[in-house]
């Protein structure tokens, strides 16, 4: 039979009654086919009406960063899990208890569901602790942007290469100029167009810009003529 579909409230009966003596939908730690029926719920189970299907889906939730090194074979469907799946393996913490005793199948004071659900708050706050502490370690790389400037000189009679030299001689943590050339503007004239990459929070525009503009012998204005994010 297998699992059905999880939307209608027939098919997240059966993940909750299966899910109520087990940890993982397979075996005793999660694999691929907890992936698998994870991942056909779009939203988690409402607590109040599946809560053992909810409880097993927020543990489930904590090993999401690592969905692709589970164990498992990943081509298999979700339907190929759930009751009368002639390859799932029962928890062997269930299993026995009903081997000895037909009446452990009836807890009459729910302590056997509050002792796994103590134990599922467990792993799941060890879990995400282990995640956020791999999370906070990572740096994320700096936010830059690749910015395209044009430099104007005051006439034609002004000196472009050491405009350019100026230009180039302005360096600052965050700031890589790149390629640039002599652009005709009209008259004769001519401006400096150059690319730059720069780090957002270490490098701002503007106070560039005024830098450059600081060469008063040379430097008529400048104008940022196109910026992307990178």
């Amino acid at each position: 039979m297998g699992f059905t579909d999880f939307v209608s409230g027939a098919g997240l009966t059966l993940l909750n009654n299966w899910v109520k003596t087990r940890s993982y939908i397979v075996g005793y730690s999660p694999s691929q086919a907890d992936v698998k029926v994870f991942q056909q719920l779009k939203t988690p189970p409402a607590p109040e009406n599946y809560p053992y299907a909810w409880r097993w889906y927020n543990h489930i939730l904590t090993f999401e960063p690592e969905f692709s090194t589970l164990p498992g074979d990943p081509t298999k469907e979700y339907t190929a899990y759930g009751p009368e799946s002639a390859e799932l393996t029962v928890n062997p913490a269930k299993a026995p208890a009903a081997a000895e005793d037909d009446d452990d199948d009836v807890d009459l004071f729910g302590s056997d569901d509050e002792e796994e659900d103590a134990e599922a708050e467990r792993l799941k706050a060890e879990r995400l602790a282990e995640y956020n502490k791999k999370k906070a370690g990572k740096v994320k790389p700096a936010a830059k942007s690749l910015v395209t400037m044009d430099v104007k000189p005051w006439d034609d009679e002004t000196d472009l290469e050491q405009l350019k030299a100026n230009v180039l001689a302005i360096q600052q943590d965050g700031l890589v100029w790149g390629a640039s050339k002599f652009v005709a503007v009209g008259f004769g004239i001519k401006k400096l167009q150059i690319n730059l990459v720069v780090e957002d929070e270490k490098v701002s525009t503007d106070e560039l810009q005024q830098k450059i503009e600081e060469d008063e012998d040379h430097v008529q204005s400048t104008d940022i003529v196109a910026m992307q994010k990178l």
